[in-house]
């Protein structure tokens, strides 16, 4: 289940990786990066996505 992240769509909030730190992580240019497992951390994963306020985030 690997997850993705639409760049056009992130705000750079850092919900994400305040929710999922092992799966997230805001770039030097504040977009938000998948640098994790996310099938590992599904639970965190998933609340993350549920809670982007951008809905930048999909799991597939």
């Amino acid at each position: 289940m690997p997850a993705k992240v639409d760049e056009s769509l992130c705000t750079g909030c850092g919900l994400c990786e305040e929710i999922c730190p092992e799966v997230f992580k805001l770039d030097e240019n504040g977009i938000s990066r998948v640098v994790g497992d996310c099938e590992a951390n599904i639970d965190c994963c998933q609340e993350a996505a549920d809670s982007c306020p951008a809905g930048a985030i999909t799991i597939e």
